[in-house]
């Protein structure tokens, strides 16, 4: 390449073809943030050569650059994968696996308790490509097992499961699908790569899924501020399927996104345990008000698939086990919607409003009928509301929940 001599030259170009480089060897807590769609070449043959897929040089801005690479491997780190991509979304993480690993006369299988969004997926864009699926009941085994036919060939798992926060027998699903030579992709998003490992599901690392999708917009970013996901695997040959469709949509992630996410990194943990702690103390406490017929946590005894958490998550090792900040419950069958949607509109310190993992508490009330193809018989009568917990003080939290409870469903 050939410099121009300064004195050739218009200010306004020599500004924009400015030779000065900073010294080399800064270092600072935070790495630096990287812009870039255009990527420069120092001449022909190193455009020619540079390899865009393995991360050994940058090519183009949607191919990665030094903020995007770090972000995706300290993801890899957090969830113990070794490839990762990022897209612009948890939906966009369901797709790109979706739409990376199956053709027309292919068949998937979601739980019927999945993200809802996953799903409309599945009935809209991936029907119209020729692509079946089917929902399975996720806490019978042998339903998973029996739906498996020779054309299936990826099926999704999500522990616990969305909204009614039922926690499915993982490692034996995950034996199923292996057993069967099928593909497993989890939404991992509630454990966040805490509250267990997706990919050595048992400790010895003899069990694994094959695929993490996982929402960067909840925990790792924990602003309530960024839209992002991840896709994570172990197998190279896997990976490139889905990186190879990741560049043919033209996925990409903005840099101050990707540096709002990893200055958000470092404290996952302790906000996670922090969003834990307060999210079982108020479910307790929810336990014993008149007006809930059932309080759905993964961590408290009667919920739904309980004792499956227990052995993922670490309680049934020794541990405390994690379980996140999010939890529904059933306002009793007596109360009406008008009284429920009363309830949430009285809370003063929970907003109404959809996500979690962020600072601000959460609440939403569900149709719960509306969003199952079967209807739910482990979910006593009554209307579903979800409460995501942030991290504000607990008693202000269990206060603002006390007086709307007492304003909506009066006792007597």
């Amino acid at each position: 390449m050939v410099v121009m001599n300064d004195h050739d030259t218009d200010p306004a170009t020599r500004i924009v073809h400015h030779d000065y480089i900073p010294p080399a060897g800064f270092l600072a807590p935070q790495p630096g943030v990287f812009k870039a769609s255009t990527v420069i070449f120092p001449n022909v043959a190193a455009m020619r050569s540079r390899e865009w897929k393995d991360k050994s040089g940058y090519t183009y801005g949607l191919h990665g650059t030094p903020t995007t690479f770090i972000l995706e491997e300290r993801l890899c780190t957090l969830e113990g994968g070794l490839q990762c991509v990022l897209v612009p979304s948890g939906l966009a993480a369901i797709a790109n696996v979706s739409l990376a690993l199956l053709k027309p006369g292919d068949e998937v299988l979601i739980p019927d308790n999945a993200y809802g969004p996953g799903k409309d997926l599945a009935n809209g864009e991936l029907a119209r490509f020729g692509i079946s699926h089917v929902f399975y009941d996720p806490l019978d085994l042998s339903d998973l097992a029996a739906r498996i036919t020779p054309a299936t060939r990826l099926v999704w798992l999500e522990a616990p499961g969305s909204v009614s926060m039922e926690f499915p027998d993982l490692c034996e699903q995950v034996r199923i699908c292996r057993a069967r030579g099928v593909i497993t992709a989890l939404d991992n998003t509630w454990g966040a790569g805490l509250a267990f490992a997706p990919f050595d599901l048992t400790g010895d690392g003899s069990l694994g899924v094959d695929i993490s999708a996982h929402a960067l917009t909840k925990y790792p970013s924990g602003g309530g501020d960024v839209l992002m996901g991840s896709v994570i695997t172990r197998d190279l040959g896997l990976h490139m399927k889905i990186k190879l469709t990741h560049m043919r949509l033209g996925l990409g992630v903005g840099a101050n996104d990707a540096e709002a996410v990893l200055r958000a990194l470092p404290s996952i943990g302790l906000r996670y345990r922090a969003h834990d702690e307060a999210a079982r103390s108020l479910a307790r406490w929810l336990q014993l008000q008149p007006a809930i017929a059932q309080v759905l946590h993964p961590a408290l005894e009667d919920a739904p698939g309980h004792a499956h958490w227990k052995a993922l998550c670490g309680a049934g090792r020794g541990g405390p086990g994690l379980a996140a900040g999010l939890f529904s419950v059933m306002i009793d069958a007596r109360y009406t919607q008008q009284q429920v949607d009363a309830f949430c509109d009285g809370l003063r310190l929970f907003r109404l409003g959809y996500s979690w993992g962020g600072p601000m508490s959460l609440v939403v009330p569900y149709n719960i009928a509306s969003m199952r193809s079967r209807a739910p018989t482990h979910l006593k009568p009554g209307t579903l509301v979800r409460f995501s917990i942030g991290l504000e003080a607990v008693e202000d939290l269990r206060q603002d929940l006390w007086q709307a409870l007492e304003h909506a469903f009066p006792a007597g």
